[in-house]
This record gives C-alpha cells, sequence and structure tokens, in this order.
C-alpha cells in the first residue's frame, strides 16, 4: 500500500526526468526548456497524476506502468494553466504561488511553453509501456486526446471564456466544468484502468463515476475558496473569477449550497467505491482532500 507523499514524490521524480537538461539543450539560444521547467517542476498538489497512481493500485496495476500516464496528464495540466493564465485568456499574474509564465519570461515564450508541453505529453505516452498491450496504449492516448481537447478542456475553457459577464444556470455551469476541470479528472482514473488488460467494464463504470463526482467537487472548491481563501493560501490572485464577472457555484446557487453540494459530491465519490476495499483508500484519501477544505 502506497501513501500520497510518496506518490507526490514519485511522480515529481518521473516528471523531473524527463524536463531534464542534456547536453545539447544547453547549446540551445532559447529560454523554452527554462520556462518549461519552471511551468511544471516545484509546485502544484499534483492531483491528476496521483489519480492515475491511487485509480490503478485499486485495480492492482504496477506503479511503473503508470508513470507515462501520470506524467502525461500532469504536462497537459501544466500547459493548459499557462494559456489560462495569458492576458488573452485569464490574464493572472500569479499562479502556484510564483510568478506566471509570461510575467516570468514573457509572453510569446509562454505559448511556445505550453505549446510545447503539450506535444511533450504525447511524446512521452507514446513510448513503450511495459506490460501495457499496444491496444490499450492506443486507448490511453486517445482517452487523454479527447480529454484535452475540443471534446474535453479546451471546450471548456472556451466555454468559461465565452460565460464572463453572463448569467449561466446551475446546469449550464456544470457543463461547463465537467469538460473544463472534469474532463482531465475523468481521464486519470480512464487512462489507469487500461493499463492493466484484466479490468473488467464494472470496475472501469465504477471509477468513471468517481471521477465525474470529484471532479466537479474540485471545481465547486475552487469556486468557494476564489471567495473564502486568500491569495498566499490559494497560490493564485483570490477573488479573481470574481473580478472577471465569471459565474461560479456561490454567486448562482449561494454558499450555503455549494458547501452542501460539495460534500454531497463527496458523499457520491464514496458510495461508488463500495465495490472496492482497502486497495482503495488512496482514492477516498484524494477525495477527502477535495472536500476538507470546504467544510
Amino acid at each position: 500500500m502506497h501513501n500520497l507523499n510518496d506518490l507526490q514524490q514519485r511522480i515529481e521524480r518521473v516528471l523531473e526526468k524527463i524536463l531534464a537538461v542534456d547536453a545539447q539543450q544547453k547549446q540551445h539560444q532559447s529560454n523554452l526548456l527554462e520556462s518549461m521547467r519552471y511551468a511544471v517542476l516545484g509546485g502544484g498538489k499534483r492531483v491528476r497524476p496521483l489519480l492515475v497512481y491511487a485509480a490503478g493500485e485499486a485495480l492492482d496495476v504496477p506503479m511503473e506502468r503508470l508513470d507515462k500516464a501520470a506524467a502525461s496528464i500532469e504536462l497537459i495540466h501544466a500547459y493548459s494553466l499557462v494559456h489560462d493564465d495569458l492576458p488573452a485568456m485569464d490574464d493572472d499574474d500569479l499562479r502556484r504561488g510564483k510568478a506566471s509564465v509570461h510575467i516570468a519570461f514573457d509572453e510569446a515564450t509562454a505559448i511556445l511553453c505550453g505549446d510545447a508541453l503539450q506535444s511533450l505529453a504525447f511524446e512521452n505516452l507514446s513510448r513503450p509501456i511495459g506490460g501495457v498491450t499496444a491496444e490499450n496504449q492506443l486507448k490511453i492516448i486517445n482517452i487523454l486526446s479527447i480529454a484535452a481537447g475540443m471534446r474535453g478542456m479546451v471546450e471548456g475553457q472556451a466555454v468559461d471564456l465565452a460565460a464572463v459577464g453572463k448569467q449561466l444556470d446551475e446546469l449550464q455551469l456544470e457543463n461547463m466544468h465537467h469538460h473544463k476541470t472534469g474532463a482531465l479528472i475523468r481521464a486519470s482514473v480512464h487512462m489507469a484502468s487500461y493499463c492493466r488488460s484484466s479490468v473488467n467494464q464494472n470496475e472501469r463504470n465504477e471509477l468513471l463515476v468517481y471521477a465525474d463526482a470529484i471532479g466537479l467537487a474540485f471545481q465547486v472548491r475552487d469556486d468557494i475558496l476564489d471567495i473564502e481563501s486568500d491569495t498566499d493560501t490559494l497560490g493564485k490572485q483570490q477573488g479573481a473569477d470574481i473580478a472577471a464577472g465569471k459565474p461560479t457555484y456561490p454567486s448562482i446557487i449561494g454558499m450555503d449550497a455549494a458547501k452542501a453540494k460539495a460534500k454531497k459530491l463527496h458523499q457520491s465519490a464514496l458510495d461508488s467505491l463500495s465495490g472496492f476495499g482497502a486497495e482503495a483508500d488512496l482514492l477516498r484519501e484524494i477525495a477527502g482532500f477535495i472536500i476538507k477544505r470546504i467544510s
């Protein structure tokens, strides 16, 4: 049985290896790799790669089979944050407690940094994975491609930008976050389920129900913390969503109802794991981590 601290250290080592500077790269005149390392290393909760590992543990998948999926989804997430922070998007100067990439470097470098992180994610995921069949590896790549693109995260980001200054209802807001935040969280457990050939569809479906519940809870939590927390704790500008005129759960259904919704989603996530034993305890712990900052 692994613990979350050990797995956080594991993903840090994997990411450091992927973004290591070799002799040839030292000769390059650009600061692209430096910006990529700045965007990825030394910060972040690593929720998505932790979900890959935790889902893998629930399905008895060896950790080494999960490293590429865990790293690739974090690279996609990091790219999305770099681009989200750009002046043309959310125009945020602070990310993970330090200057956003376009502030620490420049806007053009930030755009190229995000582009490079996205392609690196798929380069990494397309390399052979010991113990995973070629058919399953292709499925894993397909899952991440869909989650990261126009049917997933990017579509959610587009809807988010279009919603600024508009009044959405709760269903519209949920649909937006199902794409923007939920797609990568769902992909985390979905990819892990294809790292072992003998996973049955019922197990996979239960994990997807879990992922959908915590994916939405994660966004409800962020909306609440944008109001109740502070910039130092968040590592990004507190109140940014309100200042930008973005619809949030507290603004649509009220703070008390938003907190109640988060707790209900947490229970739904736990209920979905009732068919698993102690092997799913890491998944339960991650669900608790998402919720405990709202209580």
